[in-house]
């Protein structure tokens, strides 16, 4: 049977990542779920690991570093990605997996423009996210809907290939322009974004 790792980078989401674990075990049972902690000041790590979560500390700050090193320490067949702050639901994980088992995709993107509500996303934030999407998708003749979503699954060929340099929150984009630029293939599934 082919393994599956939740990845869960964080900093200070006490508040919400049990339930992220939680919901994540009951979506993905067989699945093995890692926090990667990044320096948090509050009770993230002891929740995660009392949740039973792998909890690993990532003290290079920023989430780029995070996932650069959730890649390299993590080995499975099917890695997704996920934030900790419970703005993404973990029912449709079966889902941004299927495509991967189906060999249709080389990464599943969670698209979060579609079904939102008026408080998820800040005007600026929407403005930059339509602005880095019709650059992208002009340079690379995509048709893309959201390319800054954390929210993704991948195969473990991906995973080792595509090498991540960004040290901060645009890595989500980073990892889309590489993943085009290496010729793998995306494909979206919309989903519902939370507050």
């Amino acid at each position: 049977m082919k393994s599956v790792a939740v990845l869960i980078p964080c900093l200070n989401e006490e508040i919400t990542i049990g339930k992220v674990i939680q919901d994540f075990q009951q979506s993905l049972p067989d699945a093995q779920i890692y926090v990667f902690d990044n320096n948090s000041t509050d009770r993230t790590a002891a929740i995660a690991a009392e949740r039973g979560a792998t909890v690993i500390t990532e003290l290079r700050p920023g989430k780029g570093k995070v996932v650069e090193s959730m890649f390299r320490k993590v080995e499975a067949d099917y890695y997704l990605m996920v934030d900790g702050d419970d703005t993404y639901s973990a029912e449709h994980a079966p889902k941004l997996l299927q495509p991967l088992v189906e060999a249709s995709a080389d990464m599943c993107v969670a698209t979060r423009l579609e079904e939102n509500s008026e408080t998820s996303f800040r005007p600026l934030h929407m403005f930059g996210n339509n602005l880095v999407r019709w650059l992208v998708n002009w340079i690379f003749s995509s048709q893309l809907r959201d390319i800054m979503s954390g929210y993704r699954a991948m195969t473990a060929e991906l995973v080792r290939s595509v090498p991540v340099l960004s040290s901060g929150f645009e890595v989500e984009t980073e990892l889309t322009i590489r993943v085009l630029d290496y010729g793998f293939t995306i494909q979206e599934v919309p989903i519902t974004y939370r507050e």
